[in-house]
């Protein structure tokens, strides 16, 4: 069910270290290591060499990739509904299974026997089998928009219902018309930049995101990802003009962006300063310790290292600044992420809304971006380079 639960949506504001993180980080990032230890990663950091040949750019918006249909998914699935999941993932570029995972979750492709699936709606307002808000003043609120069956004519503005097989109606109960507006929801919500996180505003919980992948990876056949969004996020190397990403003014700060590019597909960790993952500041203050230079350990003293960039000045190798504070910790921003060129950024970002990667940074979904520094301008950082 869509917002089932009043939990806020992962921003920046969890992204970043404090000095209470400093403190506890050793301990966060010993335990969390472990982890690590037994996740395989190898297949998120391949060369530049093998993804400039193949074409990837960061900024893509082709199509995700359909994965074929599994037995499982033909045996379980009603036909009815793996056809559209299907045509609806294809038209709107996102993984049909995802889809499924969603449908399954929400009401077992349309046959759970709860309420609200076929007719009304729940006790969260939510209706029809991808569970949509259609009452307002209900936990789910309306995200479908007017009622729950309506004409064409009728249908409002806001929401996401549409008529999606034509017959003049929009009809929450209609797999044909749920299921693409569940669709539009998902891209809404950053399905192509970061499934996730897409999934998580769906319904804010991980353990529904883990659920709704799972069931997608058994829909699937063979290996399943969640498309290329995060995959091209990780190993992002070309940009939008087919150029490589990150190239900096300098050798010293390619050195920085490089190894900062290098870290992508590893874990967030909060407090984490690697080598098995990173919170935000601990990757810049790691990136920049690895030509001899010494910043700031947290986001907020790193913003008064280096002189400020204007916007649209700013250049790979710089820092890009959120406007994230929370009450109890020092003044400033709470987020920080590196530049590394066409208006992308490499970053540890959000605890468990996916790896270290590359992301646009001018994005209305962010938190506003209080600024850029230049940390290679401060006088220690050059006395260091002498």
């Amino acid at each position: 069910m869509i917002r089932r639960f009043a939990r806020p949506e992962p921003s920046d504001s969890g992204s970043c270290a404090t000095r209470l993180a400093i403190a506890v980080g050793l301990f966060m990032v010993a335990v969390v290591a472990l982890a690590v230890l037994i996740v395989p990663m190898a297949s998120m950091n391949q060369g530049i060499g093998s993804l400039a040949a193949g074409g990837l750019k960061c900024t893509s918006d082709e199509a995700a990739e359909q994965a074929d249909t599994s037995g499982y998914a033909e045996d379980s699935i009603p036909e009815n509904y793996l056809k559209i999941y299907r045509k609806v993932g294809k038209d709107k570029g996102i993984p049909w299974n995802v889809l499924a995972g969603v449908g399954q979750v929400e009401s077992k492709h349309g046959r759970w026997d709860g309420p609200g699936i076929t007719e009304k709606h729940n006790d969260w307002g939510a209706a029809g089998p991808m569970q949509f808000g259609v009452k307002d003043g209900y936990p789910a609120g309306n995200s479908w928009g007017g009622d729950p069956v309506m004409p064409v004519d009728k249908r409002p503005e806001k929401g996401y219902g549409q008529d999606g097989n034509k017959d003049g109606v929009v009809d929450v109960y209609d797999p044909e018309d749920a299921i693409p507006a569940s669709a539009d929801y998902l891209i809404a919500h950053g399905a192509k930049d970061d499934m996730r996180k897409a999934i998580f505003g769906y319904n804010h919980a991980w353990w529904y995101v883990d659920d709704v992948l799972g069931w997608a990876k058994k829909y699937a056949d063979g290996d399943f990802s969640t498309g290329t969004s995060i995959e091209v996020a990780v190993n992002c190397e070309i940009d939008s003009q087919g150029e490589r990403i990150g190239k900096a003014p300098d050798d010293a700060t390619q050195a920085v962006v490089d190894w900062a590019l290098e870290q992508r597909g590893k874990p967030y960790i909060w407090g984490g300063t690697g080598p098995s993952g990173f919170d935000c500041s601990g990757l810049l203050m790691k990136a920049y310790s690895s030509i001899g230079v010494t910043i700031p350990r947290v986001s907020q003293d790193q913003w008064n290292f280096g002189p400020r960039v204007k916007k649209g000045d700013e250049q790979p190798g710089d820092l890009v600044f959120f406007d994230v504070q929370r009450a109890g910790e020092p003044p400033g921003p709470g987020h920080v992420g590196m530049v590394v060129g066409d208006g992308l950024m490499v970053e540890a970002w959000c605890t468990d809304c996916g790896p270290i990667a590359t992301r646009k940074y001018d994005d209305p979904s962010r938190s506003a971006i209080m600024g850029f520094t230049r940390p290679l301008e401060d006088e220690s950082a050059k006395a260091s380079l002498d």
